[in-house]
């Protein structure tokens, strides 16, 4: 299944990240600001309501909770939906990679080359909006720095994720279900933005299964200055995880460019 992978996948990545250039200054905004709205909108109006927050037996308040959540989104969102409409239309409206598979360039190069795009677009509002709340004294250094691998580690994850959206899918309309179903759940009940320990047990249990609970977990080490090899639960599971989501990802796409 991976004997066709080579180095000539970074092709398609720089193929897209030329597209990227050509606007990057749009791309640029979003995780520039976002952070800045996240802390006025939830730090300081939420967080003058919820002083203190419990987390992992340590005291915090809600704004340095919330910070690494929103990270956390972030690298999901920004590999996910760049792997599901970008990647679609790439695929059956502009016929990008019919003109790519016309090369020397073999699918698996194609479906890896959207894979480490999507990563690196997570990575890139991962590092961006760190730097912002940075700027607000709401990291801890220079144990943030973790902030990097976590983010190329659930870039992966999520942008298979995307590309097994975009194999199964056979209209971009239907992009809504696994949204809906999948994506924004995990938005809403993965830690993110509240301790997963105030929702009933059963909840709580299904939380841990989704994979931006973990993702949210090491990135909140990181920033809070918590030692990331306590957090050995997350580690394992993200090792199964990336692995088995990235496989599923290369067999169903290719499967879809293929026929």
């Amino acid at each position: 299944m991976f004997k066709n992978i080579s180095g000539r996948s970074w092709q398609v990545w720089r193929r897209n990240a030329d597209v990227l250039m050509e606007t990057w200054y749009l791309n640029f905004l979003p995780p520039f600001l976002e952070p800045i709205m996240y802390v006025l909108a939830f730090g300081f109006g939420v967080g003058s309501m919820i002083h203190e927050v419990s987390y992992q037996g340590h005291k915090l308040t809600y704004l340095a909770f919330m910070c690494p959540g929103v990270i956390s989104v972030a690298v999901m969102f920004w590999a996910y939906f760049e792997t599901t409409y970008p990647t679609f239309v790439r695929m059956n409206y502009q016929r990008t990679f019919d003109a790519v598979l016309a090369t020397p360039l073999l699918v698996e190069d194609v479906i890896v080359g959207e894979c480490l795009w999507g990563a690196t677009k997570s990575v890139m509002a991962a590092v961006i909006m760190t730097i912002i709340l940075g700027c607000f004294g709401l990291v801890s250094w220079p144990s943030v720095l973790w902030v990097l691998p976590i983010s190329i580690l659930g870039g992966v994850l999520f942008s298979s994720v995307g590309l097994i959206t975009t194999a199964v899918c056979p209209k971009i309309d239907m992009f809504n279900i696994p949204i809906f179903v999948f994506i924004f759940p995990m938005f809403l009940f993965s830690g993110t933005f509240f301790p997963l320990d105030v929702l009933p047990t059963w909840a709580m249990y299904l939380a841990y299964v989704l994979p931006l609970t973990h993702v949210s977990v090491l990135i909140r080490a990181a920033f809070l200055g918590f030692p990331i090899g306590e957090q050995l639960g997350s580690i394992a599971y993200l090792a199964v995880v990336v692995p088995a989501f990235f496989s599923l990802a290369l067999v169903l796409m290719k499967k879809r460019l293929t026929n």
